[in-house]
């Protein structure tokens, strides 16, 4: 890697170890984190430096979901069904 991406790279991995996991995986790192980051190091970042980092974000949430996804090879896959079908009392019990 050219020593200009250090930076980046450093900026990516410190907002990554500290994002968060919602129910179905992991979350995007915000914008608020970023600026939040660049501020607490001191560090500050050029627009196109932000964008790099975003765009460093989603490719590894894109791999993250696509790794996911995939059944180990041999392994049959049949898609997610409830085993309970959702009705107004089912959806009333749960939500209240």
């Amino acid at each position: 890697m050219p020593a200009a991406g250090t930076l980046l790279l450093q900026a990516f991995n410190a907002l990554s170890r500290q994002r968060s996991y919602g129910p179905n995986g992991p979350n995007p790192i915000s914008w608020e984190a970023l600026a939040a980051w660049s501020s607490m190091m001191r560090q500050p970042l050029v627009p196109h430096h932000a964008d790099i980092i975003m765009a460093l974000d989603q490719v590894w949430l894109e791999h993250s979901y696509r790794r996911e996804a995939q059944a180990p090879e041999g392994v049959k896959v049949l898609p997610p069904v409830s085993e309970h079908p959702i009705s107004a009392a089912l959806l009333d019990a749960t939500l209240g």
